[in-house]
């Protein structure tokens, strides 16, 4: 046993292994955890498409290396002092986006103590679930188009700048006379905050995903349009056919019946304690769950 001892010990010795204190593996930890954050926004945005762009860029630029294009080699090394700054330029949105959504974290605002909380019955109380079930399924009824956004994380003032204040708590009576047709706030969208309606008549970005159906409106395309740029949940109320549809997430599913309706509700209004419900969410761009 102890000639066993020394021969892993005499071995062991040979390699130069470094101390490895308890700050180098909180760095790794967070090393690990910003470079996992870094590949998911890459993966999620455009940028997946321009880091298979330069993956390809990279690949001449070898082969020219290695037979001595001397013309490609000048052209790459007047291209790369540029090159960062063009893609903060193009990626701008998504950077700025990224930032956001980092610093809205829930896990993260929970360990600063910059996280507000909700209230015992989460994100908005049942009442309001409620009210919005009732309102939707009165409009669809009579192919009234409504164009509803619910907040999480994500603020969405900017949003709230293109319309008009409204600031009313949210009743199925207040969300049937607002996208009543010749009202003055039919047009456009809503913005629910906690059991608010915050602004009416705002105006959405729509959305340029190219797997969206073609019979889809505007409705549907700023509904998915905003899913697209924030966490927040969007509800749209066919004019035509009366039929509701979710948003969440760039994921639209269309003609949702009343008990998936419901539950994502419920999990969008995160009650403390409840039991976490997962709602499958399919369109032409893929599924998801949520």
């Amino acid at each position: 046993m102890a000639n066993i001892i020394e021969f892993l010990k005499s071995n062991f010795e040979k390699f130069n292994m470094p101390d490895i204190s308890w700050t180098d593996i909180i760095e790794i930890i967070v090393i690990a955890f910003l470079v996992y954050e870094i590949m998911l926004w890459i993966k999620t945005t455009k940028a997946w498409a321009l880091l298979k762009g330069i993956v390809v860029i990279l690949l001449v630029f070898l082969f020219a290396e290695i037979f001595e294009m001397s013309t490609i080699l000048w052209i790459a090394n007047r291209l790369f002092t540029i090159a960062a700054t063009a893609i903060v330029v193009v990626f701008q949105p998504e950077l700025r986006r990224a930032l956001e959504q980092l610093g809205k974290k829930a896990n993260f605002g929970d360990i600063v103590f910059f996280d507000q909380g909700h209230s015992e019955e989460g994100r908005f109380s049942d009442k309001t679930l409620d009210e919005i079930i009732k309102g939707c399924n009165a409009m669809a009824k009579v192919k009234t188009g409504a164009l509803i956004v619910i907040e999480q994380n994500n603020s969405l003032t900017e949003v709230e700048r293109t319309g008009i204040k409204v600031d009313a708590l949210v009743t199925s009576q207040l969300l049937i006379n607002i996208f009543e047709h010749n009202t003055p706030l039919h047009d456009g969208a809503i913005v629910i905050r906690g059991d608010r309606i915050t602004y009416a008549t705002c105006y959405l970005p729509l959305s340029d995903n190219l797997s969206l159906s073609k019979e889809l409106g505007t409705r549907h395309r700023a509904g998915v349009g905003i899913s697209e740029v924030s966490d927040a949940l969007t509800i749209i109320v066919s004019e035509e056919t009366g039929r509701i549809s979710l948003a969440y997430e760039g994921e639209l599913e269309r003609n949702v019946d009343q008990e998936n309706f419901r539950r994502m509700l419920e999990v969008i209004q995160n009650k403390p304690g409840a039991e976490k419900k997962r709602v499958r969410f399919k369109s032409k761009a893929g599924r998801r769950k949520v």
